[in-house]
């Protein structure tokens, strides 16, 4: 599973081949949730409110980045990095 980012002891990562609708995995300490790229809702799990609030400020930032890594990860093919959240 490739990592995308890592920003404040968040870090973000999608799998190839995944399951839809498109998403990525948000890992924070014991936490993590499976966030989609489209509206940032989480599909499954969950996130401290503070963690949860950067994240969606990054997804926010990089839609088009996200996008793009989720159709290359659907080949699959390498995903690019994708700049943290400052």
């Amino acid at each position: 599973m490739p990592r995308l980012s890592e920003f404040y002891g968040i870090v973000i990562y999608m799998y190839f081949a995944d399951h839809n609708p498109p998403h990525f995995h948000a890992i924070y300490a014991e936490h993590e949730a499976l966030v989609r790229i489209d509206d940032g809702s989480a599909i499954r799990g969950s996130l401290p409110r503070t963690a949860a609030r950067l994240v969606e400020q990054w997804r926010t930032l990089h839609l088009d980045e996200l996008t793009a890594n989720w159709t290359l990860a659907q080949e699959p093919a390498a995903l690019s990095g994708i700049d943290p959240l400052q």
